[in-house]
């Protein structure tokens, strides 16, 4: 990156494409359009030196088409000209009184800042844009990379102080987005609690902001770090969307503002709640990377084109991923109470019915007997393990299963060797309580040695085991968020160092051990973002297992997150909420994700096991279109009383279609379900294993499929079923 003169405060824009026709500039009307197949991104140079946002939305290929960036007219003086531009990346300076991206406090007190273009660089697939403050030396590098094949744009900044006096940063934003001009928008966002995450939830947008936020010190049960926007008549199939998803697994930030001038923008980044990050003479602050992109064609194609940019560019291995195997989780057989022989009993049913990975969950290390006990001491108990974890992991590996172990690394009980050890390790003010949450206490991750602590037992696990997959917890939220060690300026660098932190961890173990598997855990969706994606295999949704319930929590998390990360279990009834459904109901619904069994096997009967084994076989036959496939939502179970998804594989070849019905009144049959996403001069071979589809037939046109649609005998409370349709070639 070329250096600019001193004295002035510097953005550098870099915008990645995928060739030298994906970024287009004009020299004469200084603008920039970034095109793709999907959508464009316009910018523009005003007459005063700032950078304007000029277009968001379909496609264009015509740079000359768009106008130039112009200063507009002040309406009073209590409308300033300032207010009216739709500014790239604002500072918090003159007559600005929106959410701005970045704002600073120089030594001396003075906290305005004015961006304007310096310079701007094309270099294949990066479009670099310099801008600075009229007066000082702060450097921001703000990256934009294009994802043509989906229209994805990633942005995030640098922020650099090149002055020799310290500033402080006080709210470093990643991103604003403006959506074209107009009223009637509508939001969409995800929210909701422990064991009820996902929900979705859509709104007018009204003059003023709507925040959507985390403070927890982890992305959140609360609310997700995604959002849509739609013009208000958007549906499944229908209609222009813009989305995006913030990249960060701390605490963040999403602000949707509609201001009176009938703009609306979306800012998001760091969270300014309890935030102070100071910046000595050349040091610098990286932001999360915000994801952008444009949809004509309805939330689906929203989903759709997420789900193909994480898969292909931001999950470990990208496209060569491995389908993810289908999981037993130990938890509930035997919560703490666990021994070498029990889990080689379990581990011998879970492989009868098919099984690929065997995982033992808490209770395995230290004196861990229940949750007051043992978090920090990571070696396996000597009462349960006497030799270690090794032949558990050798029986296991023999009945043709990998072996994963859970682990809850960024905590500490109180009754632990560890914390006996270094009762400053964990997060605290001096002299104040320190809040258990489930009897724990959480790591100051921001400190490198316990970052050293926690790579070095975690790479002895996987080196001295033969571990294929960490299921990685956290099961408690910040509080009392101190690092007295630190300097007083610097303490409140907790909040993003200690995300960088972990980040670092999982980077350095996935290096050491290419074949590692990571699930992102969090008492559930505590901790489902971006961010932490290109570390992990696949999150855990919610420690909400019940089925009918998961079929609300699994469409939410479908508008921001592919199947493939969805995991996804069979557990015991009644659950969660003491409701029961059928075993067959509840393999349905885990098998639209990354399948897991987390049901005490030792109490199934054995028709269970013939019906687990069946459902098992029938997962791994279509799991390659679950996982990688495209999705279409058909009916929504926050508006029907059937439930409906659709996984299309990406060579059209298969196609598979779930069916679940609530409750059937007065002896109504079920709505015939139309698909989406096949060829309509194709045949079909279709499928139905549990013989419910009705009609009888079993050759059917893609146009018939689509126009007139399945009709399932859904006819019980809690009836579930599934049409795999092979295109006939």
């Amino acid at each position: 990156m070329r250096r600019l003169a001193p004295a002035l405060l510097l953005i550098t824009i870099s915008i990645a494409a995928a060739s030298a026709q994906t970024i287009h500039y004009s020299d004469a009307r200084k603008l920039w359009l970034i095109t793709t197949p999907h959508s464009s991104y316009a910018m523009g140079i005003g007459p005063q030196g700032e950078l304007q946002n000029l277009y968001w939305g379909g496609p264009l290929w015509r740079i000359e088409d768009l106008p130039a960036a112009r200063e507009q007219k002040d309406i009073s003086s209590f409308d300033p000209h300032q207010m009216l531009e739709n500014e790239e990346y604002p500072g918090w300076g003159g007559p600005r009184y929106y959410e701005p991206a970045l704002k600073i406090t120089r030594a001396d007190g003075d906290r305005d800042l004015v961006l304007h273009y310096v310079s701007h660089h094309i270099d294949g697939d990066t479009l670099e844009i310099d801008l600075k403050d009229i007066r000082d030396d702060i450097r921001v590098t703000l990256h934009y990379r294009v994802h043509p094949d989906t229209g994805i744009i990633e942005r995030w900044s640098t922020i650099r102080n090149a002055t020799q006096q310290p500033i402080t940063i006080v709210s470093a934003q990643s991103a604003t987005w403006h959506v074209p001009h107009g009223d009637g928008y509508r939001l969409s966002y995800l929210s909701g609690r422990w064991a009820a995450e996902t929900q979705l939830n859509r709104e007018e947008i009204h003059e003023g902001m709507k925040v959507l936020e985390s403070r927890l010190g982890e992305s959140g049960h609360n609310l997700n770090p995604w959002f849509a926007i739609d013009p208000g008549d958007a549906d499944e199939a229908h209609g222009r969307v813009w989305f995006g998803a913030l990249a960060w697994s701390g605490n963040w930030r999403i602000t949707v503002e509609q201001t009176p001038y009938r703009q609306v923008r979306i800012t998001g980044g760091y969270n300014t709640f309890d935030f102070s990050y100071p910046l000595a003479p050349g040091e610098s602050l990286e932001t999360p990377a915000f994801y952008g992109g444009f949809a004509d064609h309805g939330f689906g194609q929203a989903s759709r084109l997420l789900h193909d940019l994480e898969r292909a560019h931001i999950a470990p291995h990208g496209a060569s991923a491995r389908l993810r195997p289908v999981l037993y989780n130990s938890w509930e057989a035997t919560t703490f109470h666990i021994t070498e022989a029990g889990q080689v009993a379990l581990a011998e049913k879970a492989a009868r019915i098919g099984v690929e990975l065997f995982v033992m969950d808490d209770g395995w290390f230290g004196a861990r007997n229940d949750d007051h006990a043992g978090l920090g001491d990571w070696t396996p108990n000597p009462q349960k393990f006497p030799h270690g974890l090794a032949p558990l992991i050798a029986k296991v590996n023999a009945l043709g299963m990998d072996f994963g172990l859970w682990v809850e690394p960024e905590m500490a009980n109180p009754d632990s060797n560890l914390y006996r050890a270094h009762p400053d390790w964990v997060m605290n003010f001096p002299g104040r309580p320190r809040s258990e949450l489930r009897n724990q206490l959480i790591l100051n991750l921001a400190r490198d040695d316990v970052k050293q602590y926690i790579f070095t037992f975690l790479d002895k696990l996987a080196t001295d085991n033969n571990i294929r997959y960490f299921k990685w917890d956290m099961n408690r939220v910040f509080a009392e968020p101190g690092w007295p060690e630190a300097p007083l300026a610097e303490q409140q660098t907790l909040w993003v160092k200690y995300v960088r932190n972990y980040y670092d961890i999982l980077r350095r173990l996935r290096d050491k051990h290419p074949d590692l598997e990571i699930e992102s855990c969090s008492g559930g969706g505590g901790r489902v973002d971006l961010g932490v994606l290109p570390y992990v295999d696949e999150f855990w949704t919610s420690d909400n297992t019940e089925a009918f319930d998961r079929l609300r929590i699994q469409e939410g998390f479908s508008q921001a997150y592919a199947a493939r990360f969805m995991s996804a279990w069979v557990t015991d009834v009644p659950n969660t909420n003491h409701r029961s459904t059928p075993l067959a109901y509840r393999f349905l619904v885990a098998m639209q994700g990354a399948l897991g069994i987390g049901a005490n096997l030792n109490k199934w009967s054995s028709d269970d096991f013939a019906l687990a084994t069946k459902m098992v076989a029938l997962s791994k036959r279509i799991r390659a279109t679950v996982q990688d496939g495209d999705l279409y939502r058909l009916l929504s179970p926050r508006t029907n009383d059937v439930t409906a998804n659709e996984y299309v594989a990406k060579d059209g070849k298969q196609s598979v279609v779930f069916a679940f019905r609530h409750a059937q009144q007065y002896n109504t049959p079920a709505p015939a379900i139309l698909l989406r996403g096949l060829d309509p001069h194709a045949l079909y071979r279709i499928e139905s294993p549990d013989n419910q589809l009705l009609g009888g037939a079993t050759q059917l046109s893609g146009a018939y499929l689509m126009s007139r649609g399945l009709d399932f005998q859904l006819e019980d409370d809690y009836d579930a079923t599934i049409a795999v349709l092979t295109r006939v070639d």
